[in-house]
């Protein structure tokens, strides 16, 4: 088997991992693919860590208790710091609900187990996993989870097979199956955990443990192996995004391309070992740990008090910040514990650190405990985060998938056996209109039903789900049977068409190839809805979708509060809520200029005051999320809602 002594080329291997991760974290367009540099870290660390394991078990020296002494002195103290720095900020800056998730990530990872927890929670590459400052912290329990077991495994294989290599060689290849296997099944769990991802550590790890050639290759051949090595690995940074499945088949190029670099540049002098190993990324290597460490909190805190996001220039500037507290994070914290200066031996060192990590997960629980503290927000701060929870009854009025009784509706001015006048129909955007509904019904004494069902769309025909169309039937079946004579259709009208922004298709009912025949579907879909509801006599009333808010907006209003940071021109540009809706709104005016009895409710007007369709109002939040109104968004809707209650009383006054 091989052996190497220091390798300058793959400490710059590693600042070929950690810079594109950082640059693609802090939103640098073109490292697309910079997620990819983890990989490479466990091509690396599998490497590495097996070397060592197997040169001491030859030897006959291997000692658990010094292994994991090496592990714990050279993760944990840098580790550490950093979470108890996350508390400390968090502290200052987030929301309780936040906070309260913050502790929960900090006690998971003191157990080495926040893969687990991110695997439960958002992907990895959903816009809500940007605001949780130990997302990145998912790779090093893999890491440690990997380094835990990893060491038994070889004892045991060393020890009682002859030809162990081949087990470890299966092991991969199981690993690798499982991952392609759970990447269409299970993606979270392909991404976040330990049995899915094993076969990238142990890639690094054969290179460790292969018998050494005879003879040696002719040098071109180690330079091409390393050059195709570099392209493969650069291919998958800048080629890759956010949409490329992953790991999967996908994950082969970060991941054969770094062995293949490893393998080469350990055999002979090569180009790209010689771009690998001059100063300036072996300096960046010797502190990727630390960078890797400090750069994701330090991005989420950013965004989380930018008020327009964060620009180019704000991000250079933040990650040369991240930069300098590496560098600080490896000279006074990693450096003293590594060089032994301090808990020189290895049972204090390893008694240090379970410590520090009991305390320090002793303090999430806490945190965890008290619900992220509440007590520590302003009383701004507070307003906006009460503004993320509805407090009027909502839920009440939503039915969930699990619900059976699909005739359930509110009831608004007048009792259970009050007949409606109105109805109000459609998905969960329907539910958050009910402070308005609510206080009008009960203003003008005309009673108003409510019917939502949680992701369904007010339009028969296309429906993906029994539960949808069975509501919908029964909804529209309930117009007929009381002679309701005015419909509201209220709905997230373009997450149907056109997905979640982010890319999530999950909700999409018009999954048509081509943009423009899905578009011409629901025109014929609407038109037929409404069709029908005329022809009960009903009028219809089309509540055009409210402005979408970009992920982590209402949770940075009580950021901003709890710094003193004015909030009142947060939100999105008026243009993008308009270029989403465009379609939807020439349907909906066409539809209400064939037929004066289809009438349009646009809240734009009211949502977006001189260009920006703010996320508060007059210090309250107007969303409960990134697309729901608030107790106080849905109150606001009342004028747009009243010429509906006006024109009944014109009717029966007349």
């Amino acid at each position: 088997m091989h052996t190497f002594g220091n390798r300058r080329d793959i400490d710059g291997l590693r600042a070929m991992a950690v810079i594109p991760v950082v640059l693609y974290h802090f939103g640098f367009g073109a490292f697309s693919g910079g997620f990819v540099g983890v990989d490479v870290f466990f091509v690396i660390s599998g490497f590495l860590i097996t070397s060592i394991i197997v040169r001491e078990i030859s030897a006959g020296r291997f000692s658990f208790v010094d292994f994991w002494a090496r592990r714990a002195r050279r993760i944990i103290p840098a580790l550490s710091v950093m979470m108890l720095a996350a508390l400390v900020v968090g502290w200052i800056i987030m929301p309780a609900n936040d906070y309260s998730q913050l502790g929960r990530a900090v006690r998971y990872q003191a157990m080495f187990a926040s893969n687990i927890l991110f695997m439960r929670q958002d992907g990895y590459f959903n816009p809500a996993s940007d605001f949780k400052p130990l997302l990145h912290t998912w790779s090093l329990s893999v890491e440690e989870q990997y380094y835990i077991l990893f060491p038994l495994l070889m004892v045991l294989l060393t020890r009682f097979l002859r030809h162990w290599r081949w087990m470890l060689f299966g092991l991969l290849v199981v690993s690798f199956a499982v991952n392609v296997w759970a990447i269409k099944r299970e993606p979270d769990a392909a991404f976040f955990l330990l049995p899915m991802r094993a076969w990238e550590l142990l890639c690094g790890a054969m290179l460790a443990v292969i018998p050494a050639a005879s003879r040696e290759r002719p040098a071109w051949v180690y330079q091409l192996v390393s050059t195709l090595g570099l392209c493969a690995v650069l291919y998958a940074i800048f080629g890759f995004d956010k949409y490329t499945r992953f790991p999967g088949w996908a994950a082969l190029f970060p991941v054969l391309g770094a062995t293949a670099m490893i393998w080469a540049n350990g055999h002979a002098p090569t180009l790209v070992g010689r771009l690998l190993s001059v100063r300036a990324m072996v300096g960046v290597g010797l502190i990727s740990y630390s960078w890797y460490l400090w750069h994701w909190p330090v991005f989420v805190y950013a965004n989380a008090v930018s008020v327009d996001g964060m620009q180019a220039l704000e991000a250079a500037g933040w990650v040369v910040f991240t930069l300098l507290l590496a560098w600080m994070s490896w000279r006074f914290v990693e450096l003293p514990f590594r060089e032994k200066r301090l808990l020189a031996g290895r049972k204090p060192v390893l008694v240090a650190g379970l410590a520090a990590l009991l305390v320090i997960g002793v303090a999430g629980q806490l945190v965890r405990d008290a619900d992220g503290v509440p007590a520590r927000l302003s009383g701004q701060a507070m307003q906006y985060a009460k503004a993320r929870d509805w407090q009027q009854g909502q839920m009440e009025c939503l039915l969930q998938r699990k619900s059976e009784d699909l005739t359930k509706v509110c009831r608004f001015g007048g009792d259970e056996h009050t007949p409606p006048v109105q109805l109000v129909w459609g998905d969960s955007h329907a539910a958050a209109l009910k402070p308005a509904i609510q206080a009008d019904a009960e203003r003008f004494g005309i009673p108003v039903w409510l019917a939502s069902l949680s992701g369904c769309l007010p339009i028969l025909g296309h429906e993906t789900r029994q539960q949808c169309q069975d509501f919908n039937q029964a909804t529209l079946q309930s117009i007929r049977e009381h002679k309701i004579r005015d419909v509201v259709l209220a709905a997230r009208w373009s997450l149907y068409l056109y997905g979640e922004e982010d890319g999530d298709m999950q909700h999409v009912l018009y999954r048509d190839d081509s943009r423009p025949v899905a578009e011409q579907q629901v025109a014929k879909d609407l038109t037929a809805m409404v069709h029908s509801l005329r022809a009960t006599g009903a009028r219809v009333w089309i509540f055009k979708e409210v402005p979408l808010q970009r992920q982590g907006t209402v949770a940075r209003l009580a950021s901003l509060a709890m710094i003193g940071r004015s909030a009142e021109r947060l939100g999105r540009p008026i243009a993008e809520h308009l270029a989403r809706q465009q379609f939807l709104s020439s349907l909906f005016s066409q539809l209400s200029n064939e037929d004066p009895q289809v009438r349009v409710l646009d809240p734009t007007a009211l949502m977006c005051p001189g260009g920006i369709c703010r996320a508060e109002f007059d210090g309250y939040s107007q969303y409960m999320d990134e697309n729901h109104l608030s107790d106080k968004g849905g109150e606001r809707m009342k004028p747009l809602l009243a010429p509906i209650f006006l024109s009944e009383n014109a009717v029966q006054g007349g």
